[in-house]
């Protein structure tokens, strides 16, 4: 701890950047303010904010390793501003080991207005855009900011009429004074609630920030010179609702349309307003866990099936159907279901999962319910079917229900329990909830309930958000060198070590380490990955976490639940990347500050899923005061071919298949690269997702698709090879996938069963004669000695074998990336990070993510 410890605190939650420095005085519990600065941002808060942060520090005189305590708006705000500021500050303090404390963007507006001399009832009334507005009451008075509700999202004019009735009513003592970013879109519609003070007090400020960093302190809700106790893993943003995916979803779950689970089609007559979709089918399918259960959100057509199980194991205090359905289509309650092979008990994993959910047969094993009030979720209902006890269902269902809750604003969870049950009382000890007293007589044969009560951290699991601590099983288990590849659960996603990439296994002496040493971050789209890599192009450490469990019900990514799982998972995973890599190099510890630089990806990919990645690494960056390198994620792609051929090097011609990308490239040199043709329409991994969601088959699509095609007939059906002939090196693969969808719907609507193996082959042929054919293509007009491949779709079999054919025949080297670094993975970023450290291509604070990126161009 230096001798003057200090603060950095900054908020880019709304269209201002705002930034605070304060010395830390500890035995006086304050945050003594040196200097503060707004800046309206205009939605350029990723390119301003550290180029601010710096310039601050240095006119202040303060040097970042002064730093104890990074502070942050939390929001609510806008999504990609809250994130911005939360993915920046993660890494700025995991980087400089100092604590990372969080507080409400309202609560700062809320004391700049008392700083400012505000006094009385204060609303705030934030802009949380679609017509609606996070409202916030507060009491202000000389002692300081009392808040008197907690966090939610409400249509503004419903917000306008609860205040405008509360003060006609005279239920509240002393006049309203209004503030907040809403204002300056409902102005008129809030004005007869009370006085609406100035536009400067609208916004949060650094002076804001300081003084509710103070308050925090002075409460003891945080402590800023404990690192420890504020770990930046722990910290996530505050939404207040749930994905727009996750919304549609339950309107969807709530209506009582039986569907068969496996093909999404009505079993009952369809009412006149719905139609099955290929949405449907994923939504109703889930990944079954090692036990063969799927967890997904709770549909009124299984009510019947609760209220059975709820008479079975709730005695007379069971719900009926009814009271059940009832609950579903409510804004403020979460309610989750198990299933599980109609097998039994012992049967493990559903038949046919390959990855995707077998709905052919489940039955409901579980189910949880809450209900979120005033920052808390109250769990209604938690139940597991007798036969099916001891397999962690009970902590599955309330983890999920609790995580849910923590999006809709949650921040502490309580439930009764009957005060005979001992083992449920223990169960919940467990998961850091403890009794705060008892209600007497509260269930119907009139036994006493045991209320208790308890952080959602703890019911949600540290794994659940992003720490490393769970991490350390996975490190035990990876000791032996023979272990290849090793997974643990962090952030609720699989994270997988792998340690196949590089032959030498023995640890290397810490003085023999080969600089540069960079660290390279991954997260374009689903996946949160890191690795490090040295001056040889060894790979010491390369970790990936990846969220398929999230999206896989969806049918496909969503982009808002990605960035979303990325901002819980990246402190994790860089974590055990340095840790890992600290093993293999002999070394008990490695930091940011051993690194000579930090890598990321910048373009192109899902820009709010890179946002995170870019701003985390900007902040470690910063912070460790080393450089930055950006990486074109297509170039990473081409890179991974050193991974399992290191003499590998262009010219080349490169095929680029994955969900989002399909393209010829000449690799005509390193960093020199010439696209010869690419998809008009769907990529092939897309088309991939979108037959695999038609057939029911679940996402990803790839893997579940080529299982299937194995057992097929790839001649069985006709489908066409679009732009086979063309006579250019171009691809399209939407009529094709039409084409597929529409022989499957034509099958279903004649009555026929679907031949799934055939049809999948018959696809998956299709798809790789047109890549071959223009493969053969671009080799002729290149005559590059070598072919490689790149891209999530570069793991299937079928395609590797028809590549390996063509290039045999064309006296051709073939180079094809591992299957484990063929899809997102941070090794092939740090690759490309290394030659490019090398030659000096450093990015500065005003680094952006990029959607698009073109490939020709240097950057």
């Amino acid at each position: 701890m230096p001798e003057t410890a200090y603060a950095l605190a900054f908020d880019t939650a709304n269209e201002v950047i705002s930034i605070g420095l304060g010395r830390l005085n500890a035995a006086a519990c304050a945050v003594e303010p040196v200097a503060a600065v707004e800046v309206a941002a205009h939605r350029a808060s990723n390119t301003q904010l550290l180029v601010r942060v710096d310039a601050l520090l240095r006119e202040s005189g303060v040097e970042r390793g002064q730093l104890a305590c990074v502070c942050v708006g939390r929001g609510p705000g806008s999504f990609t501003g809250v994130r911005i500021a939360m993915a920046t500050a993660k890494g700025a303090a995991q980087a400089l080991g100092a604590a990372l404390v969080g507080v409400s963007s309202l609560d700062v507006v809320a004391w700049h207005a008392w700083a400012s001399g505000v006094r009385g009832r204060l609303a705030v009334v934030a802009d949380a855009m679609r017509k609606e507005v996070y409202p916030v009451r507060y009491a202000l008075d000389d002692a300081g900011v009392h808040r008197l509700e907690a966090d939610r999202v409400v249509k503004a004019q419903v917000a306008a009429h609860e205040l405008v009735d509360e003060a006609s009513s005279g239920a509240a003592v002393g006049a309203l004074q209004l503030t907040g970013d809403g204002l300056a879109k409902y102005a008129e519609l809030f004005a007869p609630a009370g006085t609406l003070l100035p536009e400067e007090l609208r916004a949060p400020t650094g002076r804001g920030l300081l003084l509710a960093l103070q308050d925090a302190w002075r409460t003891g809700t945080a402590d800023p010179l404990d690192a420890q106790r504020h770990n930046p893993a722990f910290l996530l943003p505050v939404y207040t609702r749930l994905s727009d995916a996750e919304e549609n979803e339950r309107i969807r779950l709530a209506k009582n349309d039986p569907k068969n689970l496996a093909t999404g089609v009505q079993d009952a007559a369809p009412r006149r307003d719905q139609r099955a979709t290929m949405h449907d089918t994923a939504v109703l399918n889930a990944r079954p866990d090692e036990h063969g259960i799927t967890y997904k959100p709770l549909d009124a057509a299984h009510a019947e099936d609760v209220a059975a199980m709820e008479s079975q194991v709730m005695g007379s205090d069971a719900w009926n159907a009814a009271l059940v359905a009832d609950e579903l289509p409510r804004a403020d309650r979460t309610w989750w279901a198990a299933y599980a092979s109609g097998e039994g008990p012992d049967a493990g994993p559903a038949a046919g999962s390959e990855g995707a959910s077998s709905a052919r047969g489940t039955v409901l094993v579980g189910y949880a319910g809450g209900m979120v009030i005033d920052g808390q979720v109250q769990i209604l209902k938690i139940g597991t079917d007798p036969a099916w006890r001891r397999r962690g269902i009970a902590r599955q269902l309330i983890s999920r229900v609790a995580s849910d809750a923590r999006d809709l604003g949650a921040t502490t969870c309580s439930l009764e329990v009957r005060a005979s049950n001992v083992g449920a009382q223990a169960f919940y000890e467990s998961l850091g909830m403890h009794s705060i007293g008892k209600r007497p007589h509260y269930y119907s044969d009139r036994e006493d309930a045991v209320i208790m009560e308890g952080p959602l951290q703890g019911v949600i699991g540290s794994s659940a958000v992003g720490g490393a601590a769970d991490a350390k099983a996975l490190r035990a288990v990876t000791e032996d060198a023979g272990i290849q590849e090793s997974s643990v659960d962090v952030a609720g996603m699989t994270l997988r070590v792998d340690e196949a990439h590089d032959a030498q296994k023995a640890a290397q002496p810490a003085a023999q380490l080969e600089r540069p040493l960079i660290l390279a971050i991954e997260s374009s789209c689903d996946e949160t990955a890191a690795a490090i890599i040295d001056g040889k192009g060894n790979l010491l450490s390369d970790v990936v976490a990846s969220q398929i469990d999230f999206h896989s019900r969806f049918g496909g990514v969503v982009p808002e639940i990605a960035s979303r799982k990325h901002i819980e998972a990246i402190c994790g995973v860089c974590d055990e990347c340095l840790d890992v890599a600290a093993q293999r190099l002999g070394m008990e510890r490695l930091t940011w500050a051993d690194l000579d630089g930090v890598g990321v990806t910048y373009a192109p990919g899902l820009v709010g899923a890179l946002v995170v990645g870019v701003a985390f690494a900007k902040g470690a960056a910063w912070a460790a005061d080393k450089p930055l390198v950006g990486v074109n994620h297509l170039e990473g792609h081409m890179y991974a071919n050193k991974i399992g051929a290191p003499d590998f090097a262009p010219p080349a011609v490169v095929s680029l298949v994955s969900g989002g990308n399909t393209m010829l490239v000449h690799m005509r040199g390193w960093g020199d690269y010439r696209v010869l043709g690419a998809t008009i329409d769907d990529a092939v991994g897309e088309a991939f997702d979108k037959v695999a969601k038609a057939l029911g088959l679940g996402y990803p699509g790839g893997p579940v698709v080529s299982a299937q095609g194995a057992k097929g007939n790839p001649k069985a059906i006709e489908f066409p090879r679009a732009m086979m002939h063309s006579g250019d090196m171009r691809f399209s693969l939407s009529g094709l996938k039409t084409a597929v969808v529409t022989y499957i719907n034509n099958e279903r609507a004649a009555g026929r069963e679907l031949n799934v193996p055939d049809i999948c082959a018959s696809f998956e042929a299709a798809v790789v004669d047109v890549q071959v054919k223009k493969a053969e293509m671009a080799l002729r007009e290149t005559g590059a000695p070598t072919f490689c491949l790149g891209g999530g779709v570069a793991a299937n079999p079928v395609l590797r074998a028809a590549y390996g054919k063509l290039c045999k025949k064309m006296h051709v080297r073939l180079v094809m990336p591992p299957l484990s670094a063929c899809g997102d993975n941070a090794g092939m970023i740090a690759l490309v990070a290394l030659d490019r450290f090398r030659q000096g291509k450093f990015y500065g604070l005003e680094t952006d993510a990029q959607a698009h990126a073109d490939l020709e161009q240097e950057y």
